[in-house]
């Protein structure tokens, strides 16, 4: 197999990305110029070496603490835990402007095929949330996408908190997003219509 080839196939196993969008990725760095596919391979190679994990939220973020800055800020509302499925998710909620609590990423949904939670970091929200409920957290609001997965997801994480710490407030966006949308393609206006109507 060719360099072309393998990093066509490469391409290929990013998530949504076919045969034909990867051939497209390859053919854009074929025409691109040295600086733009050095540039390409110094960010790649500094991921491992400049991001982190937050130990706090759970992101990814570049960072030097091992607290991203969110989690640091003073500004944020301390009393609202928003717990999304991924970083992508977060980020369409900070780009929506009408958030301003803290975030937890919960690494994903629950799969109905398998039912599991394998791969879930549940307990470590149900660690966090029992220990910021003795500080500010009044509520916890359940932020999945709109389909049958994140539905599902935000029914065990619901039960899962009701039963470790019963006096938090348990809230899910609203519908202004459509059944089967995903929260990081919502535009912002959808984002905080959702959070407006959250119940």
């Amino acid at each position: 197999m060719d360099t072309i080839e393998r990093l066509t196939s490469l391409f290929e196993k990013f998530p949504g990305i076919g045969p034909r969008q990867a051939q497209r990725f390859v053919q854009y760095l074929l025409r691109s110029s040295p600086s733009i596919r050095r540039e390409l391979t110094e960010l790649v190679e500094s991921l491992g070496r400049s991001v982190a994990q937050c130990t706090e939220c759970m992101r990814y973020h570049s960072g030097k603490g091992k607290v991203c800055s969110i989690c640091t800020s003073e500004k944020r509302d301390a009393s609202y835990l928003a717990v999304v499925a991924s970083d992508a998710d977060l980020a369409a909620l900070e780009r929506s402007g009408t958030y301003n609590g803290r975030y937890f990423v919960l690494g994903g949904t629950i799969s109905l095929a398998s039912e599991k939670t394998s791969g879930l970091r549940l307990e470590k929200l149900l660690s966090t949330i029992t220990s910021r409920a003795k500080d500010a957290l009044k509520e916890v609001i359940l932020a999945f996408p709109a389909n049958p997965e994140g539905d599902a997801t935000a029914t065990r994480v619901r039960e899962e908190i009701v039963s470790a710490s019963p006096g938090i407030t348990i809230t899910a966006l609203g519908r202004g997003l459509s059944t089967g949308s995903e929260l990081e393609y919502a535009d912002p206006e959808t984002i905080k219509s959702a959070l407006d109507s959250r119940k």
